[in-house]
């Protein structure tokens, strides 16, 4: 009977061995698992950090440059002496070359920053931004339809906004 015993307490302390073994072994990888998990959900915080931020920038500059474009509009109807609007004008499209460069930043942070339809979108807005500065520099030249085209540039730089708008907050809500 002693030999029977000792094989038994011999399996019994083997299989004791081994089931901690394997317990062990499950353990390492549900913390792996779980460490991987953790990693992958500070690094999408992260990701939805930046883009939220760089979102929000862009909304700034590209508040900052439609304000400019008000008081271009305000200039025509506050303004009645052409040589005083011409110089208010000229005045205003300085400003607006300043806006512009860190519009443009903005807008490459975003492109960074993605995704693509949210890229596409701020990209749009600084095209549009650019044509409205164009149609600007042809009013200050005395183009004569200048006007309207500036008009309808700026049109189409408000509704390039919404639509970044639109879009920066779809991308934020599927991050």
């Amino acid at each position: 009977m002693g030999d029977s015993t000792m094989w038994v307490a011999a399996f019994t302390g083997g299989t004791a061995v081994l089931a901690s073994w394997v317990t062990n072994l499950g353990n390492v990888r549900a913390a792996r698992v779980q460490a991987e998990a953790s990693m992958e959900a500070q690094h999408r915080g992260r990701v939805r950090e930046l883009r939220r931020a760089a979102y929000l920038e862009l909304m700034q500059r590209s508040h900052d440059t439609a304000e400019l474009y008000w008081r271009v509009s305000d200039a025509f109807f506050q303004i009645p002496d052409p040589q005083r609007q011409l110089v208010r004008l000229e005045e205003l499209r300085v400003e607006l070359r300043e806006a512009y460069a860190p519009l443009l930043q903005s807008v490459r942070v975003v492109v960074l920053e993605g995704p693509a339809a949210t890229a596409e979108a701020a990209q749009a807005v600084q095209d549009a931004a650019q044509k409205v500065n164009q149609c600007l520099w042809h009013i200050t030249r005395g183009d004569a339809d200048a006007r309207d085209r500036f008009d309808a540039a700026e049109a189409a730089y408000r509704e390039w906004q919404a639509r970044f708008v639109e879009r920066a907050r779809a991308a934020t809500e599927a991050s």
